[in-house]
């Protein structure tokens, strides 16, 4: 090394809390290279790894320091350090100590009362100096009689950065290569989608299996590092993925994650308290429409190119874009004494109005919710009066002014298909829908059960009515589909004749005796098959029980 020993020493003493240059005696020269490395595993935890991602933990107002010294064998020696700050703003600088001109003999040191303090502010310089949260990168030539300082702040919190250190600049770069131009364009804007298009990294051209882009999306603002990201996630209080490179392999999702793979593409979706953070890697297609988002809301958009097989990452520069607002629903006229069968799609029309005027001063509004998942809300002149999810049968009796305007808006909350009858009327006592009773389970008793027949029971009411048996032979891959087709509010009209077991009549005014119960003969053995009661009330409409699943005995 061509410095004197105690020039080189000189930082480490700075970073030290005791001084311990005089308590070691100076190397010679055959011996430099052993007290190299005896310096290497004495000072190894603030010594930073040329060609090597490091994370250090920063406490706040607590500056941490490492250095470098790179190979000998040139005067000048190229190299680079990235930071990427995973979280707060930081400050960091780089500063060199360069060797004075001339050798100073071992023991001068000893001898001449020089001021250490003046030595060293005239060969120590700052080369570089940021504060921020972006990643950044310095480029510099080394001389082979420099020792470089780096130092690393976080004023506002504990946090961690990651630093990568290189002076091999020819042989690829760790990170994948943004494009010349890094930006995210928004190609198309709709109630609840966003179509983003990005130009191509040079490294998916190069390394096309290794590499692959990965979208990050929510509601909260850009981040400029994948690291930043998963940070902020975390923070919320979530558990995440390793990273979303690795995010292709098996893990466990927490409560608060949702995993949709359609058509070789993963998607995360994090509930968190500020929204949904949804995380999608598409591969290597540059272009993607992200689906069911929210009308009329801003969402922030971040794509990152992710190096298979060395987890690194860089960020394009991230962009917004708010969706549509959603339509007015067109308004349907609401008539007296009329049902309406309101169907809604969930992926395409999730809201459906209605409108009502009174003609009396007392107004009842029935809801029977056939399939789906439902909210009502009802409003009197622009007021609201009621707002809830439905459930089976339920009444509102609302009570205002002659030709007071009454709007029903109704909205499907899951994304299969919904489904509802609605009736207005001033006249509750003659209702069109049958009574209910309390439960519209259908019950089966395993010891009555044989090879042959089958017992059911299921509740009725204190008002007489009528109810009708019908049963369907199914196959055991065909439960799942008839359990979640099954619609509450369609009668038997579309069964066949053959499917049709009885209709009978009954009622009981003490609802602790409604119950009735019936054997069903002439079944196969080992046989599943599927019940269904229908409930028809004094207009005829129709209510259906849940469907119950039932298999005969194989042996008797």
């Amino acid at each position: 090394l061509k410095m004197s020993w105690f020039w080189l020493h000189l930082p480490l003493c700075l970073l030290t809390a005791t001084c311990l240059c005089h308590s070691i005696k100076a190397p010679t020269p055959s011996s430099q290279q052993s007290f190299k490395t005896g310096l290497f595993n004495f000072y190894h935890s603030l010594i930073l790894a040329d060609g090597k991602e490091t994370t250090i933990h920063l406490l706040k107002d607590i500056p941490k320091r490492y250095y470098f010294v790179l190979e000998e064998g040139r005067v000048l020696a190229p190299f680079s350090i990235t930071v990427t700050p995973c979280d707060v703003p930081i400050e960091w600088s780089i500063l060199v100590y360069k060797s004075p001109p001339g050798k100073a003999a071992p023991g001068d040191h000893d001898t001449q009362e020089i001021s250490k303090s003046q030595k060293a502010s005239s060969l120590v310089s700052t080369i570089f100096n940021y504060k921020g949260n972006s990643v950044e990168t310095y480029m510099g030539m080394s001389s082979h009689s420099a020792l470089y300082l780096l130092e690393f702040l976080s004023t506002e919190r504990d946090t961690h950065i990651t630093v990568y250190l290189t002076s091999d600049t020819t042989s690829g770069h760790l990170y994948p290569e943004l494009p010349a131009d890094p930006r995210i364009d928004v190609i198309g804007i709709g109630h609840t989608t966003v179509t983003l298009a990005w130009k191509h990294s040079p490294s998916v051209l190069q390394h096309r299996e290794s590499i692959q882009y990965c979208l990050l999306v929510n509601e909260k603002h850009n981040y400029k590092s994948l690291c930043a990201a998963e940070t902020a996630i975390r923070s919320s209080g979530m558990k995440l993925p390793p990273t979303l490179a690795l995010s292709l392999s098996p893990y466990l999702l927490e409560p608060q994650q949702v995993m949709i793979l359609s058509n070789s593409e993963l998607s995360i979706i994090n509930k968190v308290s500020s929204g949904e953070v949804r995380q999608v890697c598409m591969g290597t297609k540059n272009t993607y429409t992200v689906p069911n988002l929210s009308p009329s809301t801003q969402y922030y958009f971040d794509v990152f190119i992710v190096n298979l097989l060395t987890n690194a990452s860089a960020a394009y520069t991230g962009t917004f874009a708010r969706t549509l607002e959603e339509p007015e629903p067109k308004v349907t006229e609401l008539k007296d004494g009329k049902v309406m069968h309101v169907v809604l799609d969930g992926k395409k029309q999730k809201f459906y109005s209605l409108q009502y005027q009174a003609r009396h001063k007392k107004i009842h509004f029935t809801f029977q919710l056939c399939r789906g998942q439902i909210r009502v809300h009802i409003m009197r002149n622009g007021k609201t009066v009621a707002s809830e999810n439905l459930s089976g049968l339920r009444y509102f009796s609302l009570k205002g002014k002659l030709l007071d305007t009454y709007s029903v808006q109704l909205r499907s909350t899951e994304e299969s298909n919904s489904s509802v009858k609605v009736l207005a009327s001033p006249h509750f006592h003659k209702p069109l829908f049958p009574l209910l009773p309390e439960s519209l389970k259908i019950k089966s008793f395993s010891k009555l059960r044989t090879c042959r027949s089958v017992t059911i029971a299921w509740l009725g009411t204190q008002e007489e009515s009528k109810y009708c048996v019908y049963r369907k032979r199914i196959e055991e891959d065909q439960i799942w589909r008839e359990l979640q087709s099954a619609d509450s509010c369609s009668g038997p009209e579309s069964r066949h004749k053959s499917e049709k077991v009885l209709c009978k009549y009954f009622y009981d005014l003490n609802l602790q005796r409604a119950v009735t119960t019936d054997t069903i003969k002439g079944l196969e053995a080992g046989t599943l098959y599927l019940f269904d009661v229908y409930l028809f009330g004094p207009s005829g409409i129709p209510v259906r029980y849940n469907s119950k699943v039932v298999k005969t005995r194989k042996k008797c």
